[in-house]
């Protein structure tokens, strides 16, 4: 049995689906141990009953004024008391925007080896297998931690999440932070929708075939209706067709959905790194010899500004029925 220690998140007010996810690997991990939630901000008590909903035994609560918008001297400082104070045999972060930048923080403090963007968690003969997705998605490779406790980031939407309820304890923990080197003044969003990107269960995304910033109008209707988040690839983001934040690719987010409908995207090799684990793929082209086809379940040769009104008539339809 493994005590296992997870840093949860929040945004917006609401919890993240990643801090349920990894919450079930740390259950995998724990075997029967205790699993330690900590939650940071001054909503984090609002998010004790869903966590011990998921598996957390004990959850670390932190109210600090400091710690209301992320920063990495803030975080880092307190996570390193819970870290202390805890004294866990593992640590998992979601992989996410703040998990990629403190978990090296605290990796290299406490001289412990990181395996990040992991899929999946197995333990065998005693051991934490890690797999993690190498070669922009192309293969995967297994890790193990072989000396100081296993540490790792898990990527969004591959554990499913489970309701493991029992018995929770809730802790009030005061950190002391000091020595501030960053001081956020003020926080600009830039988002399209309601759903976070990388945490979507359906992604509309658009490429240099949707000709402007108008084009994406149609996609984020359909996005709309399936309550999914629309993307872009690289060519769209160039074009100024759209903002960055949407960029899907090796040099953009990586997302992992159940559905991702491509709309006027080619399939460059740089933006499969980005999708190329979704679950299901549909590609929507006029060009029948373009690269995304190949890794599309299934394909649409035509006009996306055809195509994709009529997608969303069919789908008001059928979920206006279900």
């Amino acid at each position: 049995m493994r005590k296992v220690l997870v840093l949860t998140e929040a945004k917006a007010g609401n919890l993240r689906s990643v801090s349920l996810e990894t919450l079930t690997a740390a259950h995998l991990i724990a075997e029967g141990g205790e699993i330690v939630a900590v939650a940071i901000g001054s909503e984090a008590t609002h998010y004790a009953n869903v966590l011990g909903k998921h598996g957390a035994n004990k959850i670390y609560i932190i109210d600090n004024k400091d710690l209301d918008v992320y920063t990495t001297d803030a975080f880092s400082q307190a996570l390193r008391q819970v870290i202390d104070a805890v004294e866990p045999d593992a640590i998992l972060m979601p992989h996410t925007a703040i998990g990629k930048d403190l978990a090296p923080r605290i990796a290299a403090r406490y001289g412990l080896g990181l395996v990040s963007d992991v899929i999946d968690v197995k333990v065998e003969n005693d051991d934490v297998i890690f797999t993690r997705p190498i070669y922009s998605g192309k293969a995967f490779e297994k890790k193990k931690v072989v000396s100081g406790i296993p540490f790792a980031t898990i990527r969004p939407n591959n554990i499913p999440v489970e309701e493991i309820i029992g018995t929770i304890e809730i802790v009030h923990f005061n950190v002391v932070i000091k020595n501030l080197r960053t001081i956020i003044k003020e926080v600009v969003r830039k988002t399209t929708g309601d759903v976070d990107l990388s945490e979507a269960k359906v992604v509309i995304s658009g490429g240099r075939g949707v000709k402007s910033a108008e084009g994406f109008k149609p996609l984020q209707e359909l996005a709309d209706i399936l309550d999914g988040a629309v993307g872009a690839s690289r060519g769209a983001c160039d074009a100024e067709y759209c903002d960055y934040s949407l960029q899907i690719g090796q040099t953009g987010k990586v997302v992992t959905p159940d559905l991702y409908i491509a709309c006027g995207i080619s399939g460059a090799i740089q933006h499969l790194a980005g999708m190329s684990n979704a679950k299901i793929v549909v590609a929507i082209n006029k060009d029948p010899e373009a690269p995304i086809f190949q890794v599309a379940d299934y394909g649409i040769v035509g006009d996306l500004f055809e195509v994709v009104p009529l997608l969303t008539e069919e789908f008001k339809k059928v979920l206006s029925n279900a």
